[in-house]
């Protein structure tokens, strides 16, 4: 493999690219009239522009990448995460003109990609999962009386979606129709799939994921969890490697289950496998993600390996390189994505200009970073501008370490998530690692963070008012 194209952007595109180049691989990056001037543009060894700034003009045109690492002789192409990352049609057309798709086979990403089928493939590997329903409701009656069955609250849930978009709990049965509606519809609206499932509504879940890794000559390891519970609208903020929570014995278990997950697809590559953890240290089976994680410097931390280069390796044909045996966790790894948010307004995107942007450095710090200062934030993708990671021998080094990178985070021009961040990491029911998918819910409250910024503005102006007293007596002792 001599020449991989890079079918993203920002950060992920970079990160993928650094492996890349440190494996002697040209890299090609693509990229909207938007995004020419952007970071990845410069980094990759070529590039070339495939469209209009909207997603569905430039980064979502399957074929026109395929054109591009086509004439440009390359033999892959990467697809990071979202995007074209689990269109098991694209995978499908990349295999068909010859070339290789740095992911597992279509066939695993569209099997994977419907939490129906999904379910169906995993049942035959008595692989726990939460009482529900394992078809798509087609009788509301049928349906409520399942409901009944396995007892409110119940969670609606799209079969083709994710990020939350399809997803209802309803606490009672008068709600039930209303709540259903609302779900179909808003999965048709977002994935032209109408199709959703019913299961127990987990009261006190956390969200723990175990990262998977398989090759083609039958080895499949598992590179222990993540824990991810910390979310806003049903979408991951922060993330941890291990989690405080799982015994030696539960992340064994845990991380089995997973590989068997891999296994009743025949999976290849990286893939990660979710699970709920409810308040008694029982687990299910939630969804595959057929994809390499925003997340996954927290296990790249932990653990010492580099996942791209592993998912480069694997589609080359090479087993590899460890044994489960060879893999343990050293160390804790904390990470934040930092979003172009305003977290004192509901997390709504705040696009901007970046008038300052200077990124946090030092031991035990990491950032994976697409943006520069100087630049506008585009309001056709998704508003995450980097990522920080911190890593420590111990989970409170960690945080200590991400308090302290926040702090040298130095961004003015459009709110972020920094805020939101510190509020977390300062908070001690994370602290003492009680908590779960609630935590936004039950401890977050944006005017509280709001009198908090402001007394911390109030005492830095205090503080220079004060050094420039001193600094002006200073001056005038000469004179004295």
């Amino acid at each position: 493999m001599k020449k991989i194209v890079v079918a993203n952007r920002g950060e992920i595109a970079i990160r993928v690219m650094k492996t890349a180049k440190k494996m002697g691989i040209k890299t090609v990056a693509v990229y909207s009239k938007i995004d020419r001037n952007a970071p990845h543009v410069r980094f990759a060894d070529e590039a070339v522009c495939i469209g209009e700034a909207p997603s569905n003009e430039s980064y979502l045109l399957g074929n026109k990448i395929i054109e591009v690492a086509l004439s440009l002789q390359a033999d892959a192409i990467h697809p990071g995460y979202g995007f074209l990352s689990e269109n098991a049609d694209f995978a499908e057309e990349v295999e068909r003109n010859d070339l290789i798709f740095i992911g597992p086979k279509s066939k695993a990403i569209r099997m994977m990609g419907s939490k129906l089928a999904a379910k169906e493939a995993v049942m035959n590997y008595n692989i726990p999962m939460v009482p529900g329903v394992d078809h798509a409701i087609i009788n509301i009656e049928e349906a409520k009386a399942t409901a009944n069955t396995i007892g409110f609250p119940i969670l609606i849930k799209a079969s083709a979606g994710g990020g939350g978009k399809g997803m209802r709990i309803v606490e009672k049965e008068s709600d039930f129709e209303s709540q259903m509606d609302r779900a179909i519809s808003e999965a048709t609206a977002a994935f032209g799939d109408g199709s959703v499932f019913i299961e127990k509504y987990v009261t006190s879940p956390r969200h723990i994921e175990i990262q998977v890794m398989a090759d083609s000559h039958g080895n499949i390891l598992y590179f222990f969890e993540r824990e991810c519970s910390i979310q806003r609208r049903h979408q991951k903020v922060v993330e941890e490697a291990p989690s405080s929570v799982l015994t030696p014995e539960l992340r064994k278990k845990m991380g089995e289950a997973a590989v068997l997950v891999a296994k009743s697809c025949e999976y290849i590559g990286a893939g990660t496998v979710e699970f709920l953890l409810d308040d008694k240290h029982n687990f299910y089976f939630l969804e595959m993600n057929t994809r390499l994680q925003v997340e996954h410097p927290v296990t790249e931390m932990i653990t010492g390996v580099d996942l791209v280069e592993l998912q480069i390796k694997v589609v080359r044909g090479e087993a590899l390189p460890m044994k489960q045996e060879d893999l343990f966790i050293r160390g804790h790894a904390m990470e934040l994505r930092v979003y172009a948010e305003d977290p004192l307004n509901d997390f709504l995107p705040s696009v901007g200009h970046l008038d300052v942007y200077e990124l946090p450095k030092g031991d035990g710090v990491r950032v994976d970073n697409g943006f520069e200062q100087g630049m506008d934030i585009p309001i056709y993708y998704d508003p995450m501008l980097s990522k920080l990671i911190t890593f420590g021998k111990t989970r409170e080094e960690s945080i200590q370490l991400i308090l302290k990178a926040i702090d040298e985070y130095k961004i003015e021009g459009v709110q972020t998530t920094l805020p939101f961040g510190r509020f977390v990491f300062e908070h001690e029911a994370f602290r003492s690692g009680h908590f779960d998918t609630h935590f936004v819910k039950k401890y977050y409250d944006a005017a509280m963070l709001k009198k908090q910024q402001d007394e911390e503005a109030q005492l830095a102006a205090l503080l220079a008012l004060q050094q420039y007293l001193k600094d002006q007596e200073i001056v005038r002792l000469p004179n004295a």
